[in-house]
């Protein structure tokens, strides 16, 4: 199967779950920013749910199927359609070859997820499909994508073909499923949301004024933000007194603190060690919800246990286990 990149929009980039086992040689994770949207929309086509997908930032592409396909389209709402038809998310759709995807605008959120029955043949660098931008490697020739390009796909599952003979054959150049992921599922994805964190390692390290409006306050995502990180606008959070730290590991979701006083959100392509004061870890189910939002935004920060984090986490992936049996059901 093969899709042509008609317009890339803003910024449109193969990713999966990222690229692990590499950062003690100083290689980034990278991958999608939104790991649940991937997930389900991967699940939604019959891939594994690591399988590459598109990440689509704000702008989405127009692309040309060349071959009849079945995708699904997860994450921030961009107005897809087809042929000048919408299309609804959060469930398997067959596209007819020679049809024209494209997303008229942003309604909400900022990035969507497009998977492909078959994923997106491109070769793994050091175990990863995902584009790792600022050194130039993985995805497709490891740079976000171009007017021109032209995406393989793979091979799809049986169960994949299943699916796209039995909604061709309703008729119609685009056909949708009848059933989708259920909105019960979907992580907090609110204008203005409260991310949840645990203390960071420098916690008290900060005054008593700053930890408290770190959490009494509202922070502004600046346009100075990208898939690094997210720099905040709020209230100056200040030290105790002078810190000199070693760097030390950082993770997707570290809120540090520079020494100008506004906090940065370290997201998927942050960098493998940090020297900041580390005030705050946004949780793992909360990631999702940092990730769909848009600079000009505003985030609250709200502080949790380690025990809350981790029933939040089980919880949540126990409810992706029983959608990834419902969707198996369903290609029976």
């Amino acid at each position: 199967m093969r899709v042509k990149v008609l317009r890339p929009g803003l910024l449109t980039s193969i990713q999966d779950l990222g690229r692990y086992g590499f950062q003690q040689r100083g290689v980034i994770v990278s991958g999608a920013m939104d790991t649940f949207s991937l997930r389900m929309a991967n699940l939604l086509v019959g891939n594994d749910e690591g399988e590459a997908g598109l990440e689509i930032t704000l702008i989405g592409p127009k692309l040309e199927f060349e071959e009849s396909a079945l995708v699904a389209v997860c994450g921030a709402d961009l107005s897809p359609e087809v042929d000048g038809q919408s299309i609804p998310q959060w469930r398997p759709v067959y596209i007819k070859k020679g049809s024209i995807l494209n997303f008229r605008g942003c309604v909400s959120g900022c990035r969507a997820y497009l998977a492909m029955a078959g994923g997106f043949a491109v070769e793994k660098v050091l175990g990863s499909r995902s584009t790792y931008l600022r050194a130039g490697i993985g995805g497709y020739q490891g740079r976000a994508l171009k007017e021109g390009d032209v995406l393989e796909a793979g091979q799809p599952s049986e169960r994949a073909e299943w699916k796209m003979q039995k909604l061709s054959a309703q008729g119609g150049d685009t056909i949708a499923s009848g059933w989708s992921i259920s909105v019960d599922v979907f992580p907090d994805y609110d204008v203005n949301p409260t991310v949840r964190v645990l203390r960071g390692a420098q916690f008290d390290r900060f005054t008593k004024e700053s930890r408290e409006a770190f959490f009494a306050s509202t922070f502004q995502v600046t346009p100075q933000s990208d898939r690094m990180g997210y720099r905040l606008k709020g209230p100056e959070l200040s030290l105790t007194e002078p810190l000199e730290m070693l760097s030390s590991s950082v993770a997707f979701g570290t809120v540090q603190v520079p020494p100008e006083g506004q906090p940065i959100a370290l997201l998927a392509d942050r960098q493998t060690a940090g020297g900041y004061p580390k005030i705050a870890q946004i949780i793992s189910v909360d990631l999702p919800v940092i990730a769909q939002v848009k600079p000009g935004e505003k985030i609250r920060f709200q502080e949790v246990s380690l025990e809350e984090a981790e029933a939040l986490y089980l919880a949540r992936e126990k409810q992706i286990q029983q959608v990834k049996q419902g969707i198996a059901l369903r290609y029976r």
